[in-house]
């Protein structure tokens, strides 16, 4: 049985007999795709977000700082993976990425930290597992990993210091950390806060995105969404990375989207390229980051993650 199907019924129940809906209506449809998705995605954001707030209690910055900083691509490898496991947006990593700078980490291994924190998000990794299957979900994650540490160490290689805002090199630290053993019931009570507060920020974008999903489900004619972005259209790639990126969200948000397009027709590679442009090339992230960033190293940035998406996109078109 479907873990899920207590959550389709109800939704069906909800539909059908309480509301009156017909079953085979375009209304009904998209009502009930709303009510399922809207209650499944919330059930998995509640325990998937408490199982990693908890595993974070025992990760401190200090402790992050001391892997990054080694003389090797293992910087890289490690700054990746911890961005998986951040639930930052690409806005709210910037602050992280200014201390990492300061801190002396390598400027190429923050960068894979700054690129993975947003593309990788691990609530989104679950959801594509719960929603399209695991080999989905591990194309999601190997591809995001690959392009941060690629992109990270390209950078690095680079030697663009020169090219971070002056203001940036000159910040020092006023607090240092005292770390101190927490209980079980601190970490319990932590990662209830933090749940709390990353669910009641994340769950508004995830229901505006279940109902953009749930028009396209219901209403979008599926004929047009093939001919603009079908697997034999070669510009679609690009041309999903482009109207992703002023839809600022995050990975969770603009799920239910990439749902009802890949159900439509839109080709996988296509809606990852989309969903990658949408929580990584964002224009609140390129306004902050220019803050840090002279123009050079910027346009340097987002042009070979945008570079490194469209590729992601065209290779899994062609290898599914």
């Amino acid at each position: 049985m479907d873990i899920f199907y207590p959550i389709q019924w109800f939704a069906n129940w909800l539909t059908y007999d309480v509301f009156s809906l017909d079953q085979t209506s375009v209304l009904g449809g998209a009502v009930n795709f709303f009510i399922y998705d809207s209650i499944k995605i919330l059930l998995l954001l509640l325990t998937i977000i408490y199982v990693f707030a908890i595993i974070r209690t025992y990760i401190t910055p200090e402790k992050v700082k001391k892997f990054l900083s080694r003389k090797s691509y293992f910087g890289n490898i490690i700054a990746s993976v911890i961005g998986i496991v951040t639930p930052f947006c690409s806005c709210s990593a910037v602050p992280l990425f200014i201390g990492f700078v300061e801190a002396g980490v390598p400027l190429g291994v923050t960068f894979s930290y700054l690129i993975a924190a947003p593309m990788i998000n691990e609530v989104a990794a679950i959801l594509l597992f719960g929603l399209f299957g695991w080999k989905i979900a591990l194309i999601y994650v190997v591809s995001g990993l690959v392009i941060a540490i690629v992109v990270g160490i390209i950078l690095g290689k680079m030697k663009l210091e020169n090219q971070v805002e002056d203001y940036v090199w000159k910040i020092h630290a006023k607090n240092k950390i005292v770390e101190h053993k927490k209980t079980w019931s601190e970490r319990l009570h932590e990662a209830y806060a933090d749940t709390k507060g990353i669910v009641l920020k994340v769950y508004p974008w995830v229901l505006v995105g279940v109902a953009l999903g749930a028009f396209i489900h219901g209403y979008a004619p599926e004929d047009l969404l093939t001919q603009i972005a079908g697997r034999g259209i070669w510009y679609a790639v690009p041309l999903a990375v482009i109207i992703g990126v002023p839809l600022y969200s995050n990975a969770a948000g603009v799920l239910p989207i990439v749902q009802s397009l890949l159900e439509k027709g839109l080709p996988l590679g296509t809606a990852l390229a989309f969903m990658m442009a949408v929580t990584a090339l964002s224009l609140p992230e390129m306004i902050i980051l220019r803050k840090v960033l002279k123009p050079k190293l910027l346009i340097l940035y987002f042009g070979i993650v945008t570079i490194g998406i469209i590729f992601t996109g065209y290779l899994f078109n062609f290898l599914i």
